[in-house]
Parts: structure tokens; sequence; C-alpha cells
């Protein structure tokens, strides 16, 4: 389960060159993987883009599979960094819960034109026994976990009903970003954002949400504009 960091987040040892370069291929890579999918990588692309050969690539990884793997538990840390571990400085309970949710949103809005490695690898793996697909079904559950905790601790504080059911509500919420990204992505609907949230509103009355929103929503705009600068 997701945890906070022993260490401020983002704060790291200094890498060394080898480590350095390592960390440049697995940035190419997650780059590659998010616009082409997981299945778009190769060690050649790579290579390639790195002017590098590809023994030197291969040197790093060792193989196909596990820059793969290597890719999805990069994609989950950055995931936490921007996601989870700023939720955590909010208050327990509905306001953390809504933080969670809102830079989600706000993560989502940032891959409108590249792509969720969640989603898009759930597409390519979701039939394939391996390693790959081990790999990402368990950051995907290790995210849903941490989800589920928050409601549970909303539900503690008072500010859900004590008869939520968590895992059910987590699986509305999840379906939420899930027609989030189809509709923005796939339908380029303006409206995407303004029905997420709205959804979002609709599971927390269902749950009898007793906390208020943290100040007054900004005025609508479409997900596009989240990701503006």
């Amino acid at each position: 389960m997701l945890t906070p960091p022993s260490r401020p987040p983002g704060a790291r040892a200094l890498p060394n060159k080898g480590q350095q370069t390592r960390a440049a291929i697995l940035d190419a890579a997650l780059a590659l993987a998010s616009h082409m999918g997981l299945e778009g990588l190769s060690i050649g692309a790579l290579a390639e883009q790195m002017g590098m050969s590809k023994s030197g690539v291969f040197a790093h990884f060792g193989s196909r599979e596990e820059l793969q793997i290597s890719v999805i538990r990069e994609y989950h840390r950055r995931f936490e960094q921007e996601v989870f571990y700023p939720a955590l400085e909010v208050p327990r309970g509905l306001p953390r819960l809504r933080a969670l949710f809102e830079r989600w949103i706000a993560r989502v809005s940032v891959e409108i034109d590249s792509g969720c490695i969640y989603i898009s690898g759930a597409v390519e793996f979701d039939d394939r026994p391996g390693p790959v697909r081990d790999a990402l079904a368990e950051m995907v559950l290790d995210w849903q976990r941490a989800l589920e905790r928050a409601i549970r601790l909303a539900v503690e504080e008072g500010h859900l009903a004590t008869d939520t059911d968590a895992q059910q509500m987590l699986f509305e919420i999840h379906g939420l970003i899930l027609a989030l990204h189809h509709d923005a992505r796939f339908l380029r609907s303006e409206r995407a954002l303004d029905r997420v949230h709205a959804g979002f509103e609709r599971v927390l009355a269902a749950a009898g949400a007793s906390f208020p929103a943290a100040g007054v929503r900004p005025p609508r705009r479409s997900l596009r504009a989240t990701a503006q600068p």
C-alpha cells in the first residue's frame, strides 16, 4: 500500500553516472510508452533516440520485458509524487479524499494528449498473463488500496455515512476517471470535466457526505484548459 515516504517526496541520494544514464533512458521510454503503449517500446527505438548502441541500452535493462516493467514502476512513482503524497498534506477524511480525486483529475489533464499507462496498459495486457501484466496490476491495486483507505478514513471522521461501502465507492470513483479519460481523450468532449465533477458530487451525496467542499470551485473550464500553465 502507498505510504508516506521516509524522506521528503522527491528527495534522493545523488545518482552516479550509470544511474543517470539509466534514468535518462527510462525517461525516454516512459515518453514513448505514453504515446505508443508499452508494446510500442523496443530496445532498438530507444537506442536510436538516445544515440546509444542496442547493447548499451540492453545493459541497463537486460530485456524488453524488464524495460516495460521498469517503465510501469517509474510511471507509478511519478503518480505517487503528483497525486498521492501532496494529498497527505490535506486533513484526513473528506478533504483528503477530495484532494486525491482533484489531483487525479489534474493528472488526467496532463495526459490528455499522450495517455495513461494504467489505462492503455490494461487494454494491452488484460488478457496476457505474465510479469508485465502482474507488475501493472499491482501498481493499479496499490493505488486503489490507498484510495479505499482514504474513503474509510472519511467514514471514521464522520464525513461519510457509517454504512458506506468503501469498495463500491472506490469502484464508482474509478469509473468516473475512466469515463473522463475516454470522453476527453477519445470523444474530445468539452463537458467531460463538468460531468466528472458532477458525478463525484453525486457519489459523495449518495454516501451522505457531511463535509463541505473547501472554497468555491473555479469557473467551468475545458479539460485541456486545466493542463495549461
